[in-house]
C-alpha cells in the first residue's frame, strides 16, 4: 500500500522547514514570503498532499465535522432538510455526516456516543429518545429539528404544524365537508400527536360534533395509511373528508380507497402533509400542505454556526409557516 506523503515530505521537497509548511497551509501568508509559499504549494500538488484532519483537531479542538441525525432516511421528507443544512455548512467549510436513526433508541444512544467520541463540533438531530442528560454530556452546541417539546434549553426549528392543520381543515370546510375524517400518525417521541389537538379545537369552533371513529392513529407509512383509509371507508357513515398527518400516509389512503371503488374527488376529498415529490404524481395530484423543508435545514445551520461562533444567547425556537397547495384530490362534496 502505497504511503501517504506526510508534511516532512513537503517541507523537504519544498526545502523549508515544517512549521513553514504549517503556515502556508494554514493560510498565515503575511509571515510567509511569495516565492517560498509558490514553492511549498507546489511541493503540495506534486506530492499530492492532503491535510491530516484529525491532528490538526487535536491542535485546534476542532475536527469541522457537523452530525445530522434523522429518524428514517427512507420518508422522503428528510432528503431536502439534510440538504439546506449540507448547503449551509459546507459553505462553512464543515463537513455534514448524516445517521439515520431509524427511530430506535439504542442506535441513537450509538450515535450519539459515535459524535462526543470523535470530538465531533456540533449535532442537529430530530430526536427519538435522546434526553436533556444525553444531550448535556455531548459538551458541543445542538439544534433540534421540529418541536422543542422536551428540550426548551436547545435551539429548535420545524414548522408550525397546528397552524397548518388548522389550515388544511379550514380549507376542506370551505370547500363543504363537515364531516371530516383524521388519520394522526402515532408519534414516536410524543404522547399525543400534533394533528390531533387542532383537529379537536378546529370542531369545537366550528360547533361540529366530535366523532371518535373519525379519527385513526398510525404510523407513518403507506401501509398504515391504507389500514386506516380502510377503517374510516367501512364506518356506517364514512367521511367525505380525510386529512392525513403526512403525505406518505396520504397516498396510501388515497390507492386504497380507489381500490375499494372510491372515486377521488368526487365522493371523497383526500389532503396530506410535507408536500414530498409523490404527492404531485399521484393521480389526482394530491391535495397537500407544504412545510419548508430546505428552509428547516439552513435555519438549523444557520442556528448552530452561531453557536459555533460564541453565540450565549437564550435558547431559540423557530417555526416557520406553511403553505396550502391545491390540487386534484380535494374538490366540494358530490361534486
Amino acid at each position: 500500500m502505497p504511503k501517504h506523503p506526510t508534511i516532512v515530505d513537503v517541507a523537504r521537497l519544498a526545502g523549508v522547514s515544517t512549521a513553514t509548511v504549517g503556515r502556508v497551509i494554514n493560510g498565515q501568508d503575511d509571515i510567509v514570503r511569495e516565492k517560498t509559499r509558490r514553492r511549498v504549494l507546489e511541493a503540495i500538488s506534486q506530492l499530492g498532499y492532503e491535510r491530516n484532519s484529525v491532528a490538526g483537531s487535536l491542535r485546534t479542538d476542532r475536527t469541522c465535522m457537523i452530525a445530522l441525525s434523522i429518524p428514517d432516511i427512507t420518508n422522503p421528507f428528510w432528503p431536502e432538510v439534510a440538504r439546506g443544512v449540507q448547503d449551509t455548512l459546507e459553505a462553512h467549510d464543515y463537513t455534514v455526516v448524516t445517521v439515520n436513526s431509524d427511530w430506535d433508541a439504542a442506535r441513537e444512544l450509538r450515535y450519539l456516543k459515535m459524535v462526543r467520541r470523535n470530538r465531533f463540533d456540533g449535532l442537529i438531530i430530530n430526536p427519538t429518545d435522546a434526553n436533556l442528560t444525553d444531550f448535556h454530556s455531548m459538551g458541543i452546541p445542538i439544534v433540534i429539528l421540529g418541536s422543542e417539546e422536551g428540550y426548551p434549553n436547545y435551539d429548535s426549528v420545524g414548522s408550525a404544524t397546528t397552524q397548518a392543520v388548522q389550515e388544511a381543515l379550514e380549507y376542506l370546510y370551505r370547500l363543504g365537508h363537515r364531516r371530516i375524517g383524521l388519520i394522526a400518525g402515532r408519534s414516536r417521541r410524543r404522547r399525543s400527536t400534533n394533528r390531533y389537538h387542532p383537529y379537536v379545537d378546529f370542531l369545537a369552533r366550528k360547533q361540529l360534533r366530535l366523532d371518535e371513529a373519525l379519527i385513526v392513529h398510525s404510523e407513518f407509512s403507506l401501509q398504515a395509511g391504507a389500514s386506516a383509509m380502510r377503517e374510516l371507508l367501512s364506518l356506517r357513515e364514512p367521511p367525505s373528508a380525510v386529512f392525513a398527518a403526512n403525505d406518505i400516509i396520504a397516498i396510501g389512503a388515497m390507492q386504497t380507497a380507489q381500490a375499494m371503488g372510491w372515486r377521488i374527488p368526487e365522493q371523497l376529498s383526500i389532503i396530506g402533509m410535507d408536500n414530498v415529490y409523490a404527492a404531485a404524481t399521484t393521480s389526482p395530484p394530491l391535495t397537500t400542505i407544504a412545510k419548508p423543508k430546505y428552509e428547516i435545514g439552513v435555519r438549523a445551520a444557520d442556528m448552530l454556526l452561531a453557536r459555533l461562533g460564541g453565540d450565549d444567547s437564550p435558547a431559540r425556537h423557530i417555526q416557520l409557516a406553511c403553505t396550502l397547495i391545491e390540487r386534484g384530490s380535494t374538490a366540494a362534496p358530490g361534486c
